[in-house]
């Protein structure tokens, strides 16, 4: 059966560098595009920062932000939101305190922390190219415990990030799977964990999008790298991992591709698989 839903994952993916795409992987993408295919950007930044590739490609396909908890045609229409509880967030809130972990909140809009984010931190790096309409929001509050007063039902996922010491961060990580075992909770990169409500992810979203086209599991791609694509990896029915991927998405992909640098999005859509 052909392939009609590709969902693409973004760092380590489409990205090459955290902010370019491929000339050869875009082109891939719009010949797709042009056979009928649905292309959906699938990422766990925030949605305004995945709008901005989306609309650079030129798609018009909803796009699954915030790790699945969000799900928006282009123009910002929502089709599905699943924001944390006060409850969610402050479980989040007081490990990573704990543990004394620099963590915050996302949006729809941005990111709110009480400290200013790094230079090098992504979104900060691209607001110094983005137009002033196009900017990511990040905002710093005194208190993080007020963010959820500040913002109720638009809180989406907590990131907490330690690049010095992930013996503590993935000790923390664990004893939050077992304070609240209901939150969704993946690594988009080795120095980080991120937390959902449950019923959030990668892969619950591939399958709602799934339903929104009147598609079936087998016309469905998936192509990422991280543990936060693992799940919509083994929803598709071709998983694509990419060659930087970690082993455990590389085992189960159907197919392995070359590292997100070869324009290797461009040779997994041009595959023909059947």
């Amino acid at each position: 059966m052909d392939i009609k839903l590709i969902c693409i994952d973004m760092d380590g993916t489409l990205l090459m560098d955290q902010q370019n795409m491929s000339q050869k992987d875009k082109q891939a993408i719009k010949e797709a595009i042009s056979r009928g295919v649905h292309v959906a950007i699938t990422t766990g930044r925030v949605y305004n920062c995945a709008r901005l590739y989306s609309n650079e490609i030129g798609l018009e396909t909803p796009i699954i932000a915030s790790n699945g908890a969000f799900i928006g045609g282009v123009n910002g229409e929502v089709i599905y939101n699943n924001p944390l509880s006060i409850d969610e967030v402050n479980d989040f809130l007081k490990l990573t305190g704990k543990y004394e972990l620099f963590s915050y909140l996302t949006a729809n809009f941005g990111i709110i922390s009480t400290i200013e984010l790094p230079e090098n931190n992504i979104y900060k790096v691209l607001n110094n190219r983005l137009k002033d309409d196009e900017k990511i929001k990040l905002e710093v509050i005194n208190n993080i415990d007020d963010a959820y007063k500040l913002y109720p039902n638009e809180l989406l996922k907590g990131v907490c990030v330690e690049k010095n010491n992930t013996k503590k961060l993935f000790k923390a990580k664990a004893e939050l799977k077992k304070l609240n075992p209901v939150l969704e909770i993946v690594s988009s990169w080795n120095d980080n964990f991120e937390i959902m409500k449950k019923g959030s992810s990668k892969g619950e979203a591939v399958k709602q999008l799934t339903n929104y086209f009147n598609l079936k599991r087998e016309e469905v791609m998936c192509i990422g790298d991280s543990e936060n694509d693992l799940s919509m990896i083994e929803y598709a029915c071709i998983g694509v991992a990419m060659g930087n991927a970690i082993d455990k998405v590389k085992n189960y992909a159907q197919y392995i591709t070359a590292p997100n640098t070869n324009s290797s999005v461009a040779q997994a859509i041009k595959k023909p698989f059947r």
